[in-house]
């Protein structure tokens, strides 16, 4: 279960908007968010090493949870997000949000995990 950065997709528009349109398996995102938040998986101990996670996180997640399945996880991660870049998807990808027909938690889960990576993004540029 290791999680090389090299084997996950680069944080660029084409993939975010692949995020919004369900085009990335749930586990992919998931496995993504873990390690911009710095999750790493050690195969030889076969236990996450939480060295670059922050402790706000690792008190509540000491193991990586399920962004896309779980709704407090995702509340932590919207809540992480400075209110000044809370609009990033309008702002950035020019994303309108769903349809009433598209709308689901799962859907809206998957908008906070991009907002969260332009966020991370964002963020690392300043």
């Amino acid at each position: 279960m290791s999680l090389l950065n090299s084997d996950l997709p680069t944080l660029i528009p084409e993939i975010f908007w692949a995020i919004l349109e369900d085009k990335i398996p749930d586990e992919t995102v998931n496995q993504m968010l873990w390690y911009y938040l710095g999750y790493r998986y050690n195969d030889t101990t076969q236990q996450w090493d939480l060295s670059q996670v922050d402790d706000l996180w690792i008190e509540a997640y000491p193991n990586p949870p399920d962004f896309i399945g779980s709704r407090p996880a995702t509340i932590k991660l919207t809540r992480s997000i400075p209110k000044e870049n809370k609009q990033l998807l309008k702002e950035e990808l020019g994303f309108g949000g769903y349809t009433v027909e598209e709308l689901n938690p799962r859907r809206t889960r998957r908008a906070t995990a991009v907002n969260w990576f332009l966020n991370y993004l964002k963020q690392t540029k300043d």
